[in-house]
């Protein structure tokens, strides 16, 4: 019965990709992904507009940064965020020239915060619709 369990497991949709969208915590303690807005340049390089929302307490709890993963969870590029926004919830930062490989169709955005780390609601972005 647990070998069935255990190659049950295995053969899942689930566990398809090495990175799990599904587990997360909506508590503002951890930082969440609103709202992505994911742009191709002439030159091939994206530019990806990211909405933030936390619940920055100064320096000591603060988003300090988001990235874009492709779906097996390799980081394709990333933008630190340099200070707390304690007064301006949720936040937008972009980043730009982001190079994301053609045969890329969907990104993970997930955001971290300098104390609990990722953990939040991350965003899967279909590049084919923007």
């Amino acid at each position: 019965m647990r070998l069935l369990l255990i190659l049950s497991m295995l053969t899942s949709p689930v566990f398809a990709s090495r990175f799990d969208i599904g587990t997360y915590s909506s508590s503002l303690d951890f930082a969440q992904v609103k709202d992505v807005l994911a742009t191709q340049k002439s030159s091939g390089t994206w530019c990806f507009g990211t909405s933030v929302q936390h619940n920055d307490q100064g320096w000591e709890h603060y988003a300090d940064r988001w990235e874009i993963l492709d779906l097996e969870g390799n980081q394709l590029g990333y933008r630190e965020i340099h200070h707390p926004h304690d007064n301006e919830q949720p936040f937008k930062r972009s980043q730009c020239n982001i190079k994301i490989p053609t045969e890329i169709t969907k990104v993970i955005v997930r955001a971290k915060c300098n104390k609990h780390g990722f953990g939040g609601k991350p965003m899967v972005v279909d590049l084919n619709k923007n």
